[in-house]
């Protein structure tokens, strides 16, 4: 929690947040299928490269500091990527923070976990309202989702944070106690 207040103020990034993830549901609901299909692989790649990427970015980000408006741009901005898809939304949410200057991991961990709920909240409202939740197939979604959330979260403390970016860890560092 004393990490957490870096880049936008905490009420601020959560009513951005929410308004950010309900245009992105809109978006979502108001465009042909087609789209959605076409921009998806190109939305993943710009997600997985802004995170390959962030530490070098930060580095440049962090010779000045962010401006406020900006930094609200681009919490909107990637907001609403996240209640449009939301596929990769953790990774662009966890750069973002990094370029606005939080440099704790699991506090951008932690704040990335808050934003992302409160963004699908909003989206999974608006889906309900447009009548497009398959409801059995979203019920093993949950499951799964709340089982891989705090299975995620554990094995995420053991690990150190350039262990992460690189995307795998040695048996030392997994087993490093908490």
């Amino acid at each position: 929690r004393r990490h957490a207040h870096r880049g936008v103020p905490l009420g601020r990034l959560l009513i951005v947040s929410m308004r950010g993830g309900a245009c992105g549901a809109a978006l979502l609901l108001w465009t042909p299928d087609a789209t959605f299909r076409r921009v998806v692989p190109w939305l993943l790649l710009a997600a997985t490269l802004l995170f390959a990427l962030g530490p070098r970015i930060a580095a440049r980000a962090r010779q000045r500091s962010p401006h406020p408006l900006g930094a609200v741009a681009g919490v909107f901005a990637v907001t609403a990527y996240g209640g449009y898809f939301n596929g990769g939304v953790g990774i662009l949410l966890l750069a973002l923070f990094g370029l606005l200057g939080q440099t704790h991991l699991l506090a951008a961990n932690g704040l990335k976990n808050l934003v992302s709920a409160l963004l699908t909240l909003i989206g999974v409202a608006l889906y309900i309202g447009g009548g497009l939740i398959a409801w059995r197939e979203a019920g093993l979604m949950m499951g799964a989702a709340l089982l891989g959330g705090y299975l995620g979260a554990r094995g995420a403390r053991r690990l150190r944070p350039h262990w992460l970016r690189r995307g795998r860890s040695s048996r030392s560092y997994a087993m490093r106690p908490s």
